[in-house]
Parts: structure tokens; C-alpha cells; sequence
């Protein structure tokens, strides 16, 4: 007879997923505060005059004081969330935007997901993640061709992580709404560290722990429970960035903002790129409706980057 209190499948694999991130998080963890203690070893052993050792203190300190942890995430304020909402027709549409080389993929026979009649869109990741933090960019600008964002959150991703500290949105907080499509954000951790791992933020509910736990994993991916996770309404997911986060290197939300509407840099021809796409994958949901995104030469030209 079965037991009623052993977790179901999905309860485990969605443990197991979340245990794998956490693990990798903690992993990351040890490994710079090894460095850390090697390094405040090797000032200890060596003699040196008073002004390097002052020195080596000093540089010890702020390495300790910052503790692995991210910027704290604040709200992204009007201008930001402004800025991302009027990005000029001219960046969506110029020739120049390069198309993600992994677009989503195609979720043939999976339930449609849907909220109050309307499509949905699922997005799961991480505020320390830099991969995240790279995608968010391009998610925003497309959602906002189809609705609009209140109170989206700035931060950076681990100061500790590959690409460290790549600026970007948190939809931790945050709402959206739409006449055409529903859209849930999940932030899962923080950038600051706790412990061995990160703080936890949004828990995703039963239902989209079950959709994360079925497509965010073979057959479908080759990654196991990789994120960014992106569900656009059950017919396509996305898993990853899209486009190196190297782009943000050093800048401000508000300056790649800005040159996310400047269809000549290479911020925006990434990030519109993937928007496009997205956009394509969403007005295959919505019936091409609003017809003026929809039926953009853009969007017209990254239908083709989708798999039929």
C-alpha cells in the first residue's frame, strides 16, 4: 500500500531541482571563501613594510566586508520603467538586431497555460543569477509591447558569480497587466548570501512547480533544471540567456536602458533580437493581436528563428 506521506514524483523532482541550484550556489560559496582565507594566510606569512600591510588589510577588508552579496535590488522608479516601455518601433524593427542563437523551443502536446482566458507567460529565475539578469532585459521589452510594468525592482547579479555584478530588472514585487496575456515572474533567491547560499525570495506555487519540474528538464533541455525557465503559454520554453551578459559590463540599469532604444548599439541589437522572438512566440498566443506588434517587420522576421 502506498504511503500518503511520501512526497509525490513532482514534489521530489522539484526539491531535487531546487537542492541542485542551492548546491551550486554553495558551491561557489566555498570556493571564494577558500581564496579569501588563502589570501589572508599569504599577508599573514609575509613581512612587509607598515604601508603594505596597511594596505593588504584595507584590500582584505573590503573583500570580507562585501561577503559574495550582490546590490541590494530597489525599485526601478519611473524613468527606468518608462524607458523600457517606449522603446522606439526603429529598434524592433532594424535589420541589424541579431536573433538569439537558441530560441525556444517547441512544446508540442503540452496543456496550453492559460490565466483567466488569457495566455500566460511563466518566467523563473534568480536575482544572483547572471544569466538572469542578461535575459530579464529582453523579456521586459517584448512584455511591454503587450501590457505594462509596475513596480519592477534594479539590482545586479552575484558579486561573486561569472560576469559579476551584470546590472539588470527584478520582478520580485512586481505586477503586470494586459488585455492580451497574463505574465508571472518568480525571483527564487536574492543576491545576498546567506549562509552557504543565497536569501530566498518568491516560492513558485504547486502548479508552476510542476510545469518547472516537466519541461524545465529532458527531453526538452539539455540542462537539468537550468535557469532562466521561460513557459510562453505552453506552446514554446526557453531555458538560458540568450546573449552573453559580458554586454552590461560596468553599466547602470538606466544606461543599458537607454541604449536598449539606440538600435545602433550592441546592447540593443542583442536584447531587441531575443525580444523579437519573444514577441513572435507570443502573438502566435494571442491571435496577432495587437496587429500593429504583431504584423511588424520585426516581429515578421523572427517568426522564422521559431521551430514550426
Amino acid at each position: 500500500m502506498a504511503n500518503k506521506n511520501q512526497p509525490s514524483g513532482a514534489a521530489q523532482s522539484r526539491a531535487g531541482a531546487k537542492a541542485a541550484r542551492r548546491e551550486a550556489a554553495r558551491a561557489e560559496l566555498r570556493r571564494v571563501q577558500a581564496q579569501q582565507r588563502r589570501t589572508r594566510l599569504l599577508w599573514t606569512g609575509v613581512v612587509v613594510a607598515v604601508v603594505v600591510v596597511i594596505f593588504g588589510a584595507v584590500a582584505l577588508f573590503g573583500i570580507n566586508h562585501n561577503g559574495g552579496s550582490g546590490t541590494k535590488t530597489t525599485a526601478a522608479g519611473t524613468k527606468l520603467e518608462q524607458t523600457m516601455a517606449s522603446i522606439p518601433s526603429a529598434a524592433y524593427d532594424s535589420r541589424n538586431v541579431v536573433l538569439p542563437s537558441n530560441p525556444p523551443k517547441s512544446l508540442k502536446g503540452a496543456d496550453a497555460l492559460t490565466e483567466n482566458g488569457k495566455p500566460r507567460v511563466l518566467y523563473v529565475g534568480a536575482e544572483y543569477c547572471p544569466y538572469c539578469a542578461a535575459e530579464r532585459w529582453a523579456v521586459v521589452s517584448a512584455l511591454s509591447r503587450f501590457g505594462t510594468f509596475r513596480d519592477l525592482g534594479q539590482t545586479t547579479s552575484s558579486h561573486i558569480d561569472v560576469f559579476p555584478d551584470t546590472p539588470t530588472l527584478s520582478f520580485h514585487g512586481s505586477s503586470y497587466t494586459s488585455k492580451y496575456i497574463a505574465f508571472k515572474g518568480y525571483e527564487t533567491e536574492s543576491n545576498q548570501v546567506q549562509g552557504r547560499s543565497y536569501a530566498p525570495l518568491d516560492q513558485l506555487s504547486t502548479a508552476d512547480g510542476k510545469i518547472f519540474d516537466k519541461y524545465d528538464f529532458p527531453p526538452y533541455f539539455d540542462s537539468k533544471g537550468a535557469i532562466p525557465f521561460i513557459d510562453f503559454g505552453g506552446s514554446y520554453a526557453s531555458q538560458g540567456a540568450s546573449y552573453t551578459p559580458q554586454l552590461f559590463s560596468g553599466k547602470t540599469q538606466q544606461q543599458v536602458a537607454d541604449q536598449i532604444t539606440d538600435p545602433s548599439t550592441d546592447i540593443s541589437k542583442s536584447v531587441i533580437g531575443t525580444a523579437d522572438v519573444f514577441t513572435a512566440a507570443i502573438c502566435q498566443l494571442t491571435h496577432n493581436q495587437p496587429s500593429n506588434v504583431c504584423t511588424s517587420p520585426g516581429v515578421t522576421a523572427a517568426r522564422a528563428a521559431l521551430p514550426q
